[in-house]
This record gives C-alpha cells, sequence and structure tokens, in this order.
C-alpha cells in the first residue's frame, strides 16, 4: 500500500491513470485500525490491477475533506482521478470492502 500525505495525494490519487482504492483511516479510530490487516490482505489479493493506498487524515486533513471524508473509516475508489465508489463508516466491512473492490477489478 503506498502511504499519501499532503505532498503525494494529488500524484498518486487524483492525475493518476487506472483504479485507485484509498484508505481513510487515523490512529485515534479503533475500527480503521480493525480492519487494515484485511485491507493489506485485499491489497495483496487484487493490487495486480488496482493501485491500493492509505491515508492518515491527520497527516492531510484538507485532501480528506475535499473528498467528503467527514467520518472514518472511509473507502474511496477513483478511477483516472474521478471517485467512483465509496464505503462510508456505517457500512466498512472487510465484506462490503471486497465487493466494491471486486465491481472494478
Amino acid at each position: 500500500m503506498i502511504e499519501l500525505d499532503k505532498t503525494n495525494f494529488d500524484d498518486e490519487v487524483l492525475n493518476a491513470e487506472g483504479y485507485v482504492f484509498v484508505d481513510f483511516w487515523s490512529q485515534s479510530c479503533e475500527p480503521c485500525k480493525a480492519l487494515m490487516p484485511g485491507v493489506h490482505e485485499l491489497a495483496d489479493k487484487y493490487g495486480d490491477k488496482i493501485k491500493f493506498c492509505s491515508l492518515d487524515i491527520v497527516k492531510a486533513r484538507r485532501h480528506a475533506i475535499k473528498q467528503g471524508v467527514l467520518g472514518l473509516p472511509t473507502m474511496l475508489m477513483f478511477k483516472d482521478g474521478q471517485k467512483v465508489d465509496e464505503i462510508r463508516e456505517d457500512t466498512a466491512t472487510l465484506e462490503n470492502i471486497e465487493a466494491m473492490i471486486k465491481k472494478f477489478y
């Protein structure tokens, strides 16, 4: 997984070609930390066709807000820099995350 911050978010996500999955999280988000090992396994499984990234929102709060991330955990899927799907805190399960990834794999 590519670790994003305010210096590389645009290049890695908004200016990228193809599909990019972004896991928005923070150290203080227990559900985020619980999902993280499973999300890393999904990155290993599907990373040949989808770029997987994570963004600690503490390091780039403005980027998170610009993408409409107001609660955690949040996972967004981008295609050619445009948001095409999302999973918000109320539906953030590994099963739902994998189902979203499979739609674009």
